[in-house]
């Protein structure tokens, strides 16, 4: 374990990094733009405006937006004492992708063509080591247990077809080694992190699959260990209306998340503002950190903040290229600042 002390000069390294964060101002900005080509004139202000000049056409917009991710993953790995603490950022992707390169491997089975456009370059394994992996079918040298999940997703499809089950092996395979990384760096607030993800997973599948009114003995198996709350506690809520489930989880912490949600009783919309309320949430279980001038977490809490506001940006970009209902998604936006 890399002493706290040594994160002083990665901790101000962080903080000199932060001009890059986009304010809200300028989210909501885009937000109020006519159009896509303003939208993107305004984000030309800032930092994005690099990986502006590589843009092929307006629509592409969320290469840019993984351009600048990638870029600070990269230029954080450099200084950080403890390279684990990226990972338990990039880690997701890579799973992402495997789960990519599954369904286009299902798809030429069976007759379609493979699709590697959805693969993304934010996590730790080069996606070209992935692609020969899947395309060898050698999964040997995969790390974060890749190379025993994927010969067990592969054989559960052939016996089920049922890709929702397949994904949802591959989930636990990520939180296991979220856990199992977070646990290795010694830093408690590692490991709070991911139980705290860990819990808000849990709740938006319960979520979902109270609105799909699924069976208790189907639901058991898409809610991960791991978390600070149970999964049998988890279980006891899904009779229980969602309006009682705030006082059943007042001894965690993810409780506070409903107090910000208006209708408890719509469960579409629910599921939507959950989305937003949950990532809030992760947000909050780092707060204390920006005040400490040696704690590790402010590693995850600016990485954090950065994944926020991709997806604030993806939000408003979206919204102003398909010219959607903008106080819509002004109330997507995450707050994590």
């Amino acid at each position: 374990m890399a002493p706290a002390e040594r994160f002083a000069y990665a901790v101000a390294r962080l903080r000199a990094m932060s001009g890059r964060l986009l304010e809200d101002a300028l989210i909501q900005r885009i937000l109020d733009s006519d159009d896509l080509d303003s939208a993107l004139k305004i984000l030309a202000e800032t930092a994005y405006s690099s990986w502006l000049v590589e843009l092929k056409g307006g629509a592409d917009f969320d290469r840019v937006i993984e351009a600048e991710l990638l870029h600070i993953y990269n230029e954080v790995q450099k200084f950080v004492p403890d390279p684990r603490l990226v990972q338990l950022c990039r880690i997701p992707y890579d799973f992402h992708n495997v789960k990519v390169l599954l369904k286009s491997a299902i798809l030429v089975r069976e007759g379609g063509e493979r699709r590697f456009d959805l693969l993304t370059s934010l996590g730790v394994i080069p996606t070209d080591d992935l692609i020969m992996a899947m395309e060898s079918e050698d999964y040997r040298l995969l790390p974060f247990g890749l190379h025993r999940l994927l010969p067990v997703c592969l054989a559960h499809w052939e016996q089920t077809k049922d890709i929702l089950q397949v994904e949802n092996i591959l989930d636990t395979g990520l939180f296991s080694v979220l856990s199992e990384t977070a646990a290795a760096t010694g830093f408690d607030s590692a490991v709070r992190w991911v139980k705290g993800r860990i819990d808000a997973e849990n709740i938006r599948n319960l979520l979902r699959m109270k609105r799909m009114d699924m069976e208790a003995s189907n639901v058991a198996s898409f809610l991960h260990g791991g978390g600070w709350i149970s999964r049998e506690k988890l279980l006891s809520m899904l009779p229980e209306p969602v309006e009682s489930w705030p006082r059943i989880l007042s001894f965690a912490d993810v409780s506070g998340a409903f107090a910000h949600v208006q209708d408890l009783a719509d469960l579409g919309a629910l599921l939507v503002e959950m989305e937003k309320v949950l990532d809030e949430y992760v947000s909050g279980i780092l707060a204390k950190a920006k005040y400490e001038a040696f704690a590790p977490e402010n590693v995850i809490a600016f990485l954090w903040m950065k994944e926020l506001e991709a997806k604030n940006l993806r939000i408003a970009m979206v919204s102003v290229a398909n010219n959607t209902d903008r106080n819509l998604a002004r109330g997507l936006l995450r707050h994590g600042r």
